[in-house]
Protein backbone atom coordinates (compact mmCIF):
# COMPACT_ATOMS: atom_id res chain seq x y z
CA UNK A 1 0.00 0.00 0.00
CA UNK A 2 1.10 3.00 -1.00
CA UNK A 3 0.68 5.72 2.29
CA UNK A 4 2.22 8.97 0.91
CA UNK A 5 -1.59 10.52 0.22
CA UNK A 6 -2.76 10.23 3.85
CA UNK A 7 1.04 11.24 5.11
CA UNK A 8 0.46 14.62 2.71
CA UNK A 9 -3.16 14.77 4.44
CA UNK A 10 -2.11 14.21 7.71
CA UNK A 11 1.15 16.65 7.59
CA UNK A 12 -0.63 20.22 8.16
CA UNK A 13 -2.59 19.06 10.95
CA UNK A 14 1.24 17.51 12.47
CA UNK A 15 2.74 20.94 11.63
CA UNK A 16 -0.13 22.88 13.60
CA UNK A 17 0.06 20.34 16.43
CA UNK A 18 3.11 20.73 17.20
CA UNK A 19 3.24 24.54 16.73
CA UNK A 20 0.31 25.33 19.09
CA UNK A 21 2.26 25.45 22.28
CA UNK A 22 4.42 28.59 21.16
CA UNK A 23 1.39 30.26 20.04
CA UNK A 24 0.24 32.27 23.34
CA UNK A 25 4.33 32.84 23.54
CA UNK A 26 3.67 34.33 19.93
CA UNK A 27 0.69 36.13 21.32
CA UNK A 28 2.34 37.74 24.07
CA UNK A 29 5.17 39.07 22.43
CA UNK A 30 2.71 40.52 19.46
CA UNK A 31 0.87 42.09 22.51
CA UNK A 32 4.18 44.19 23.16
CA UNK A 33 3.11 46.07 20.25
CA UNK A 34 0.35 47.71 21.82
CA UNK A 35 0.56 51.31 23.40
CA UNK A 36 2.22 51.46 26.74
CA UNK A 37 -0.17 53.13 29.36
CA UNK A 38 1.29 56.13 31.17
CA UNK A 39 0.99 55.40 34.27
CA UNK A 40 2.87 52.28 33.82
CA UNK A 41 6.07 53.52 34.20
CA UNK A 42 9.54 53.16 32.62
CA UNK A 43 12.72 51.77 32.75
CA UNK A 44 13.78 49.17 35.49
CA UNK A 45 12.43 50.30 38.07
CA UNK A 46 8.77 51.00 37.04
CA UNK A 47 5.39 49.88 35.57
CA UNK A 48 2.13 49.39 37.06
CA UNK A 49 1.11 46.73 34.12
CA UNK A 50 0.47 46.47 30.53
CA UNK A 51 -1.90 43.67 28.24
CA UNK A 52 1.26 41.87 27.93
CA UNK A 53 1.71 41.86 31.75
CA UNK A 54 -1.92 40.18 31.75
CA UNK A 55 -1.91 38.08 29.15
CA UNK A 56 1.47 36.35 31.10
CA UNK A 57 -0.49 34.80 33.26
CA UNK A 58 -2.60 33.36 30.87
CA UNK A 59 0.67 31.90 29.28
CA UNK A 60 1.64 30.77 33.00
CA UNK A 61 -1.69 28.94 33.09
CA UNK A 62 -1.87 27.33 30.03
CA UNK A 63 2.13 26.12 30.25
CA UNK A 64 0.52 24.65 33.84
CA UNK A 65 -2.29 22.97 32.25
CA UNK A 66 -0.27 21.54 29.21
CA UNK A 67 2.06 20.26 32.15
CA UNK A 68 -1.05 18.09 33.57
CA UNK A 69 -2.30 17.50 30.02
CA UNK A 70 0.85 15.61 29.26
CA UNK A 71 1.54 14.17 32.76
CA UNK A 72 5.41 14.67 32.21
CA UNK A 73 8.07 16.21 34.23
CA UNK A 74 8.27 19.69 32.72
CA UNK A 75 12.07 20.20 33.45
CA UNK A 76 14.97 18.35 34.34
CA UNK A 77 16.29 18.71 38.12
CA UNK A 78 19.34 21.32 37.30
CA UNK A 79 16.82 23.60 35.03
CA UNK A 80 14.08 23.78 38.07
CA UNK A 81 17.25 24.49 40.52
CA UNK A 82 18.41 27.08 38.19
CA UNK A 83 15.18 28.91 37.71
CA UNK A 84 14.18 28.77 41.26
CA UNK A 85 17.34 29.82 42.68
CA UNK A 86 15.97 34.15 42.06
CA UNK A 87 13.03 33.03 44.31
CA UNK A 88 15.48 32.98 47.45
CA UNK A 89 16.65 36.70 47.04
CA UNK A 90 13.10 37.81 46.10
CA UNK A 91 11.58 36.38 49.12
CA UNK A 92 14.53 37.83 51.69
CA UNK A 93 14.19 41.65 50.16
CA UNK A 94 10.48 41.37 49.91
CA UNK A 95 10.56 40.65 54.12
CA UNK A 96 13.25 43.34 54.26
CA UNK A 97 11.09 45.82 52.12
CA UNK A 98 9.87 48.86 53.87
CA UNK A 99 6.41 48.26 54.31
CA UNK A 100 4.38 44.64 53.10
CA UNK A 101 2.60 45.83 49.99
CA UNK A 102 5.29 47.34 48.36
CA UNK A 103 7.07 43.89 49.03
CA UNK A 104 4.81 41.69 47.92
CA UNK A 105 4.04 44.35 44.55
CA UNK A 106 7.84 44.21 44.49
CA UNK A 107 8.10 40.16 44.85
CA UNK A 108 4.90 39.50 42.25
CA UNK A 109 7.00 41.65 39.80
CA UNK A 110 10.68 40.06 40.34
CA UNK A 111 8.89 36.37 40.05
CA UNK A 112 6.88 37.07 36.78
CA UNK A 113 9.54 38.45 34.98
CA UNK A 114 12.76 36.31 36.16
CA UNK A 115 10.64 33.34 37.25
CA UNK A 116 7.66 32.37 36.35
CA UNK A 117 7.39 33.42 32.57
CA UNK A 118 10.70 32.16 31.94
CA UNK A 119 10.09 28.68 33.28
CA UNK A 120 6.45 28.55 30.84
CA UNK A 121 8.42 29.69 27.97
CA UNK A 122 10.88 26.71 28.34
CA UNK A 123 7.96 24.05 28.99
CA UNK A 124 5.92 25.28 25.77
CA UNK A 125 8.94 25.23 23.95
CA UNK A 126 10.85 22.54 23.38
CA UNK A 127 12.26 21.53 19.88
CA UNK A 128 13.93 23.84 17.20
CA UNK A 129 11.19 24.51 15.01
CA UNK A 130 9.05 26.38 17.85
CA UNK A 131 12.33 28.36 18.92
CA UNK A 132 12.63 29.53 15.29
CA UNK A 133 8.92 30.57 15.30
CA UNK A 134 9.36 32.74 18.15
CA UNK A 135 12.33 34.30 17.37
CA UNK A 136 10.63 35.35 13.94
CA UNK A 137 8.26 36.91 16.33
CA UNK A 138 10.80 38.82 18.25
CA UNK A 139 11.58 40.12 14.25
CA UNK A 140 8.36 40.90 13.33
CA UNK A 141 8.03 43.29 16.59
CA UNK A 142 11.22 44.41 16.10
CA UNK A 143 9.87 45.93 12.81
CA UNK A 144 6.56 47.19 13.56
CA UNK A 145 8.46 48.86 16.26
CA UNK A 146 10.91 49.91 14.37
CA UNK A 147 8.96 51.10 10.90
CA UNK A 148 6.64 53.06 13.90
CA UNK A 149 10.05 54.41 15.28
CA UNK A 150 11.59 55.73 11.76
CA UNK A 151 8.11 57.32 10.86
CA UNK A 152 8.43 59.05 14.07
CA UNK A 153 11.70 60.43 13.29
CA UNK A 154 11.09 61.17 9.65
CA UNK A 155 7.93 63.55 10.86
CA UNK A 156 8.91 65.00 13.91
CA UNK A 157 6.78 63.22 16.20
CA UNK A 158 8.86 60.51 18.23
CA UNK A 159 10.15 61.58 21.73
CA UNK A 160 12.48 64.93 22.43
CA UNK A 161 15.78 64.93 21.84
CA UNK A 162 18.05 67.97 22.08
CA UNK A 163 14.85 70.23 21.43
CA UNK A 164 13.30 68.23 18.56
CA UNK A 165 10.67 65.91 18.77
CA UNK A 166 12.73 63.13 16.14
CA UNK A 167 13.75 60.22 18.89
CA UNK A 168 12.51 57.10 18.25
CA UNK A 169 10.54 55.36 20.40
CA UNK A 170 7.65 53.70 18.87
CA UNK A 171 4.79 52.58 21.21
CA UNK A 172 6.65 52.82 24.27
CA UNK A 173 6.17 56.45 24.57
CA UNK A 174 8.66 59.43 25.60
CA UNK A 175 8.69 58.08 29.84
CA UNK A 176 10.39 55.01 28.37
CA UNK A 177 12.95 55.56 25.73
CA UNK A 178 14.59 52.14 26.20
CA UNK A 179 11.81 50.16 24.89
CA UNK A 180 11.67 50.32 21.42
CA UNK A 181 15.82 50.10 21.35
CA UNK A 182 16.02 47.03 23.89
CA UNK A 183 12.88 45.20 21.01
CA UNK A 184 14.50 45.97 18.24
CA UNK A 185 17.95 45.28 19.25
CA UNK A 186 16.43 41.38 20.41
CA UNK A 187 15.12 41.59 16.95
CA UNK A 188 18.56 42.41 15.42
CA UNK A 189 20.51 39.50 17.16
CA UNK A 190 17.60 37.46 16.35
CA UNK A 191 17.41 38.11 13.01
CA UNK A 192 21.34 37.60 12.88
CA UNK A 193 20.82 34.04 14.28
CA UNK A 194 18.30 33.21 11.48
CA UNK A 195 20.50 34.24 8.72
CA UNK A 196 23.18 31.40 9.54
CA UNK A 197 20.62 28.39 9.43
CA UNK A 198 22.78 27.17 6.90
CA UNK A 199 19.26 24.75 4.91
CA UNK A 200 16.96 27.28 4.38
CA UNK A 201 18.40 29.75 1.52
CA UNK A 202 15.39 31.81 1.82
CA UNK A 203 15.06 32.14 5.18
CA UNK A 204 18.60 33.51 5.47
CA UNK A 205 17.90 35.86 2.93
CA UNK A 206 14.37 37.29 4.74
CA UNK A 207 16.83 37.44 7.94
CA UNK A 208 19.25 39.16 6.45
CA UNK A 209 17.27 41.93 4.90
CA UNK A 210 15.30 42.22 8.16
CA UNK A 211 18.24 42.68 10.01
CA UNK A 212 19.63 45.23 7.72
CA UNK A 213 16.49 47.20 8.12
CA UNK A 214 16.64 47.17 11.93
CA UNK A 215 19.74 48.99 11.84
CA UNK A 216 17.86 52.32 10.80
CA UNK A 217 15.52 52.34 14.20
CA UNK A 218 18.29 51.00 16.44
CA UNK A 219 20.13 53.89 14.91
CA UNK A 220 17.47 56.67 15.45
CA UNK A 221 16.94 55.37 19.18
CA UNK A 222 20.04 57.49 19.95
CA UNK A 223 20.72 54.71 22.58
CA UNK A 224 24.20 54.64 23.28
CA UNK A 225 23.94 51.57 25.62
CA UNK A 226 21.80 49.79 23.00
CA UNK A 227 24.37 50.35 20.02
CA UNK A 228 26.90 48.92 22.64
CA UNK A 229 25.01 46.19 23.90
CA UNK A 230 23.73 45.36 20.37
CA UNK A 231 27.29 45.03 19.22
CA UNK A 232 28.94 42.45 21.95
CA UNK A 233 25.68 40.30 21.28
CA UNK A 234 26.26 40.58 17.27
CA UNK A 235 29.94 39.58 17.84
CA UNK A 236 29.46 37.05 19.69
CA UNK A 237 26.69 35.50 17.62
CA UNK A 238 29.20 35.83 14.69
CA UNK A 239 32.23 34.16 16.39
CA UNK A 240 30.17 31.51 17.31
CA UNK A 241 28.96 31.25 13.58
CA UNK A 242 32.74 31.07 13.02
CA UNK A 243 35.68 33.29 11.93
CA UNK A 244 35.57 32.96 8.62
CA UNK A 245 31.79 34.45 8.38
CA UNK A 246 32.38 36.92 11.30
CA UNK A 247 34.94 38.38 9.45
CA UNK A 248 32.68 38.42 6.01
CA UNK A 249 29.83 39.86 7.88
CA UNK A 250 32.01 42.42 9.90
CA UNK A 251 33.31 44.07 5.94
CA UNK A 252 29.78 43.88 4.62
CA UNK A 253 28.51 46.04 7.89
CA UNK A 254 31.51 48.42 8.10
CA UNK A 255 30.98 48.83 3.98
CA UNK A 256 27.15 49.27 4.74
CA UNK A 257 27.43 52.16 6.99
CA UNK A 258 29.96 54.07 4.89
CA UNK A 259 27.30 53.85 2.20
CA UNK A 260 24.56 55.30 4.49
CA UNK A 261 26.54 57.53 6.23
CA UNK A 262 28.76 59.16 3.45
CA UNK A 263 27.01 57.90 0.47
CA UNK A 264 23.19 58.49 1.84
CA UNK A 265 23.82 60.73 4.03
CA UNK A 266 21.97 58.94 6.36
CA UNK A 267 24.37 60.05 9.72
CA UNK A 268 22.70 63.53 10.83
CA UNK A 269 24.59 65.92 13.09
CA UNK A 270 22.69 64.28 15.83
CA UNK A 271 23.54 61.27 15.29
CA UNK A 272 27.23 61.62 14.63
CA UNK A 273 27.52 63.37 18.16
CA UNK A 274 25.55 60.70 19.90
CA UNK A 275 28.03 58.20 18.54
CA UNK A 276 31.45 60.24 19.42
CA UNK A 277 30.31 60.98 22.83
CA UNK A 278 30.32 57.25 23.82
CA UNK A 279 33.54 57.82 23.98
CA UNK A 280 33.63 61.26 25.96
CA UNK A 281 31.94 59.95 28.93
CA UNK A 282 34.91 59.88 31.09
CA UNK A 283 36.49 62.84 29.95
CA UNK A 284 33.67 65.05 29.26
CA UNK A 285 30.32 63.68 30.20
CA UNK A 286 26.73 65.33 29.68
CA UNK A 287 24.18 65.33 32.51
CA UNK A 288 22.30 62.03 31.37
CA UNK A 289 25.66 60.19 31.95
CA UNK A 290 26.45 62.43 35.18
CA UNK A 291 23.33 61.35 36.58
CA UNK A 292 24.15 57.67 35.95
CA UNK A 293 27.54 57.99 37.98
CA UNK A 294 25.78 59.28 40.89
CA UNK A 295 22.85 56.40 40.81
CA UNK A 296 25.91 53.54 39.84
CA UNK A 297 27.17 55.40 43.27
CA UNK A 298 24.48 55.58 45.39
CA UNK A 299 23.21 51.80 44.39
CA UNK A 300 26.53 50.61 45.70
CA UNK A 301 26.44 52.96 48.77
CA UNK A 302 22.70 51.33 49.64
CA UNK A 303 24.40 48.28 48.88
CA UNK A 304 27.14 48.71 51.77
CA UNK A 305 24.47 49.54 53.96
CA UNK A 306 22.67 46.37 54.16
CA UNK A 307 24.91 43.75 52.07
CA UNK A 308 22.90 40.93 52.48
CA UNK A 309 19.38 41.67 51.86
CA UNK A 310 19.49 45.46 50.02
CA UNK A 311 17.12 48.34 51.16
CA UNK A 312 14.04 45.83 50.23
CA UNK A 313 12.19 45.34 46.86
CA UNK A 314 11.18 48.49 44.94
CA UNK A 315 12.96 50.80 48.00
CA UNK A 316 15.18 52.55 45.51
CA UNK A 317 13.49 55.60 45.19
CA UNK A 318 12.97 55.81 48.51
CA UNK A 319 16.63 55.75 49.75
CA UNK A 320 18.24 57.28 46.31
CA UNK A 321 18.52 60.82 47.39
CA UNK A 322 19.94 59.95 50.65
CA UNK A 323 23.33 58.01 49.37
CA UNK A 324 23.47 60.18 45.74
CA UNK A 325 25.52 62.66 45.36
CA UNK A 326 24.95 66.26 44.46
CA UNK A 327 25.76 65.77 41.04
CA UNK A 328 22.59 63.97 40.76
CA UNK A 329 20.16 66.16 38.95
CA UNK A 330 16.30 66.11 39.97
CA UNK A 331 15.00 63.84 36.80
CA UNK A 332 15.05 63.94 33.43
CA UNK A 333 12.84 65.85 31.21
CA UNK A 334 10.26 64.00 28.75
CA UNK A 335 8.43 65.39 26.03
CA UNK A 336 7.04 64.82 22.52
CA UNK A 337 5.44 61.57 21.12
CA UNK A 338 2.07 62.50 21.74
CA UNK A 339 2.70 63.95 25.63
CA UNK A 340 3.39 66.99 26.88
CA UNK A 341 6.47 67.96 28.99
CA UNK A 342 6.87 66.21 32.39
CA UNK A 343 10.01 65.86 34.69
CA UNK A 344 10.35 61.99 34.94
CA UNK A 345 11.15 61.01 38.10
CA UNK A 346 14.80 58.55 38.43
CA UNK A 347 13.19 55.53 39.09
CA UNK A 348 16.39 53.07 38.67
CA UNK A 349 20.19 53.29 38.61
CA UNK A 350 19.88 52.49 35.02
CA UNK A 351 21.53 49.15 35.33
CA UNK A 352 19.68 46.38 36.35
CA UNK A 353 22.28 44.64 38.21
CA UNK A 354 22.87 47.42 40.63
CA UNK A 355 19.53 47.86 40.91
CA UNK A 356 19.21 44.33 42.09
CA UNK A 357 22.30 44.82 44.55
CA UNK A 358 20.98 48.19 45.99
CA UNK A 359 17.52 46.31 46.40
CA UNK A 360 18.14 42.40 47.18
CA UNK A 361 21.97 42.93 48.23
CA UNK A 362 24.27 40.33 48.03
CA UNK A 363 22.38 37.24 48.45
CA UNK A 364 19.60 38.58 45.11
CA UNK A 365 22.34 39.45 42.91
CA UNK A 366 24.10 36.37 43.40
CA UNK A 367 21.20 33.61 43.37
CA UNK A 368 19.90 35.71 39.85
CA UNK A 369 23.33 36.06 38.27
CA UNK A 370 24.43 32.64 39.28
CA UNK A 371 21.32 31.67 37.41
CA UNK A 372 21.86 33.33 34.18
CA UNK A 373 25.71 32.42 34.48
CA UNK A 374 24.41 28.49 35.03
CA UNK A 375 22.56 29.03 32.11
CA UNK A 376 25.68 30.28 29.78
CA UNK A 377 27.55 27.78 30.99
CA UNK A 378 25.06 24.97 29.61
CA UNK A 379 24.37 26.72 26.61
CA UNK A 380 28.48 26.96 25.99
CA UNK A 381 28.86 23.09 27.29
CA UNK A 382 26.20 22.40 24.53
CA UNK A 383 27.28 24.11 21.83
CA UNK A 384 30.82 22.93 22.56
CA UNK A 385 29.30 19.25 22.33
CA UNK A 386 27.53 19.83 19.21
CA UNK A 387 30.22 22.27 17.73
CA UNK A 388 29.22 25.60 15.24
CA UNK A 389 27.02 25.03 12.59
CA UNK A 390 27.93 24.17 8.92
CA UNK A 391 27.15 23.64 5.66
CA UNK A 392 24.30 20.23 5.21
CA UNK A 393 26.05 17.27 3.43
CA UNK A 394 25.73 17.64 -0.15
CA UNK A 395 22.30 15.09 -1.33
CA UNK A 396 23.03 13.00 -4.45
CA UNK A 397 21.73 13.85 -7.09
CA UNK A 398 18.20 12.91 -7.78
CA UNK A 399 17.74 11.74 -4.48
CA UNK A 400 14.08 12.65 -2.87
CA UNK A 401 13.34 12.27 1.10
CA UNK A 402 10.84 9.94 1.65
CA UNK A 403 8.07 11.06 4.71
CA UNK A 404 8.95 9.08 7.80
CA UNK A 405 7.18 5.59 8.20
CA UNK A 406 3.30 5.59 9.50
CA UNK A 407 2.89 2.10 9.72
CA UNK A 408 1.31 -0.21 7.67
CA UNK A 409 1.61 -4.28 6.07
CA UNK A 410 5.19 -5.26 5.48
CA UNK A 411 6.58 -7.47 3.22
CA UNK A 412 8.65 -10.43 3.32
CA UNK A 413 11.68 -9.82 4.97
CA UNK A 414 10.22 -6.54 6.46
CA UNK A 415 9.99 -3.93 4.11
CA UNK A 416 6.62 -1.62 4.37
CA UNK A 417 4.26 -1.57 1.73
Amino acid sequence: MDHAPAYARAQPLGVLGQLAPVLPVVLLVALLALPVPAEAGAGEGGGTGSPADAFSALVVGLALLHVVRTARRPLTRRAAVILGLPVVGITAAACASASAATGLAGAARYLQVFVLVPAAVLVLIRDARQFRVLAWAFVGLALFQGALGVHQNLTGTGASYMGEDIRAVGTFGPTDVMGMATVVSYGFVAALALAFRPDAPRQRAAALTCAGLLTVPLALSFSRGAWIATAAACAVVLLLAGVRRALRAALAATAAAVVLVAGLGMGSQLLQERLSSITQVTDAPDQSVTDRYAMWAASVDMWRDRPVTGVGLKGFPEHRDSHASLALSSGSDTAGAGAEFRRQPLLSPHNMYLLILSEQGLLGLLTLAGGWLALLVCAVRGWARGGPPGPPPPRPRGQVSAPPPTGGHRRPGGARI
